[in-house]
């Protein structure tokens, strides 16, 4: 439309300029009215050529954001993430909820068989257990560099470095310190039972990652997970927190492997729930995740069988007695999250960019259910005054 225009003005712009000469002789010679019409028209069609240009450049624009805005370029969204975002997601800070909550638990439990609560051993083992954490994803992010399956995943800690060896190093430093923390702590506590469930705790993340077991590559992450934070970890700290000078062997309890397996189970439900938008580039390294074996949709079956499972044990656990009714109670308040999980995971299972976010609805589970677990345990020994009889086990 607007270069016809155009054209349609030049031609007006020569009848007018032909008239211009035949009555101005005197004029043109002074004033070259036809270099001047014509250089008017040119600049005028030359505008509206480029009007009609950014115009077609505006629709395809606009067809191209609307076609792409669920497969931006990584280019493009590298820039819209920006790399605070980046760094934000490599630290994974929600993630060390598991490092807090099974201490939490387990210190619950040993609170209510001893009716004491040891502060600065608390928060010995809280630094000890980030450091390996920290250990854990730093080492992860070495390894998966290695393999490849971190290729392009911009929130590594090593491609955001830059250096393979530097976070090595880093992770080997966090590892040594943090299992220092706990051999002390443990050898302070004269619990020879502690320093070996720890040992295995671990291990098992040992082998889940490092070469040449990398066992997490064979699908078995999530047991190696459930074991190192549930029965081994927790139980760790149970016997920790509730040995005193008084009571340097603590007893193991029905109550303590019951809520030991709650936590195992919140704790595994989080790296299931992780690998939903990695299954491409897993399956192109050859990583056997569970998800990369059962698919998607068979995932979210996967993921709502375990969420039942959590509270039918929650409810067997309580009617047998080996719970606290109060863990019972207060544990029931987390029902509306765990469903939450369950929807999120069916509806967006196979959209890659909001199942990224199902790993941290299961992180608000696993702290939300461990902190009323915990105070189900607190809440017990204050209204009764003594320890849940349960069965003892040495």
């Amino acid at each position: 439309m607007a270069v016809a225009f155009c054209k349609l003005n030049v031609q007006f712009g020569n009848i007018l300029h032909q008239s211009f000469i035949k009555n101005n002789h005197a004029i043109r010679s002074y004033y070259p009215a036809e270099v001047l019409f014509e250089t008017a028209c040119k600049r005028s069609l030359q505008f509206c050529y480029a009007s009609e240009t950014n115009k077609q450049r505006q629709k395809s624009l606009c067809k191209s954001t609307s076609s792409s805005s669920h497969e931006i370029c990584e280019e493009d969204q590298e820039k819209i993430i920006g790399k605070d975002t980046l760094i934000w997601r490599a630290i994974k800070l929600p993630i060390y909820s598991v490092a807090l909550v099974p201490l939490t638990v387990g210190g619950a439990a040993a609170y209510l068989q001893t009716g004491v609560f040891l502060v600065k051993r608390y928060f010995v083992l809280l630094g000890s257990s980030v450091l390996i954490i920290t250990w854990l994803n730093l080492s992860n992010d070495v390894y998966d560099f290695d393999t490849g399956a971190d290729k392009s995943k911009k929130e590594s800690v090593v491609n955001l470095l830059g250096s393979r060896s530097g976070t090595f190093v880093a992770a080997c430093l966090c590892l040594i310190l943090g299992f220092t923390g706990l051999i002390w702590t443990s050898l302070g506590a004269g619990s020879i039972k502690a320093i070996l469930l720890l040992a295995s705790a671990i291990t098992c993340g040992y082998i889940y990652q490092c070469p040449p077991f990398r066992l997490s590559y064979q699908g078995l992450g999530e047991p190696l997970c459930f074991s190192a934070f549930g029965p081994f970890a927790t139980t760790a700290f149970y016997l920790l927190l509730g040995s005193t000078s008084e009571m340097t062997n603590l007893p193991l309890t029905s109550t303590i492997l019951s809520v030991s397996i709650l936590i195992g189970l919140t704790t595994s439900l989080i790296l299931f729930c992780s690998h939903f938008h990695q299954i491409e580039g897993d399956r192109a390294v050859d990583k056997m995740s569970p998800l990369v074996r059962l698919g998607t949709a068979r995932g979210c079956y996967v993921v709502k069988v375990a969420i039942v499972t959590l509270y039918s044990l929650l409810l067997a656990f309580g009617l047998s007695r080996v719970l606290p009714f109060p863990c019972i109670i207060l544990c029931a308040l987390t029902i509306p999250i765990g469903k939450l999980v369950v929807s999120f995971v069916e509806e967006n299972h196979e959209d890659k960019e909001k199942i990224f976010k199902a790993k941290y609805y299961c992180v608000r589970l696993h702290a939300l259910f461990g902190a009323t677990l915990a105070a189900g345990l607190i809440a017990a020994r204050i209204l009764t005054g003594t320890q849940v009889s349960g069965l003892m086990f040495s």
